[in-house]
């Protein structure tokens, strides 16, 4: 089995700082695409930012230029370093992942089990 792993959620004042990681282990053949979502109280689940295995970027227009994902593809782990937080930014972060399994098999997708960040006075 594949299991997602986050840690480094939260809380912190307006401004603060907070870098949020999540390692994939496992049954686990190659990580592909991995990303961050989050959901607040009453909204949708949104995408805050993906990368691919390549280093490939993309980010939400709400988070550009204060967040910054990268990771680390010998211990298929992915981070998400967060800077100038707001309090709109409170949320449960989900780390995802696309993963293949074994050789001459295709990629199925994965979630972490969510963890909390909240940014307040």
């Amino acid at each position: 089995q594949v299991q997602l792993v986050e840690s480094g959620g939260g809380w912190v004042q307006p401004g603060g700082s907070l870098r949020l990681s999540c390692a994939a282990s496992g049954d686990i053949y190659t990580v592909y695409t991995m990303g961050w979502y989050r959901q607040a109280p009453g909204k949708r689940r949104e995408l805050v930012a993906t990368i691919t295995r390549g280093g490939n970027t993309n980010y939400a227009d709400s988070v550009k230029g204060r967040f910054t994902i990268s990771r680390d593809n010998t211990r298929n782990t992915v981070y998400l370093q967060m800077n100038s937080l707001k309090p709109e930014d409170t949320a449960v972060y989900y780390c995802n992942a696309n993963i293949k399994r074994a050789p001459g098999l295709g990629y199925s997708n994965y979630w972490g089990q969510g963890t909390q960040v909240t940014v307040s006075s």
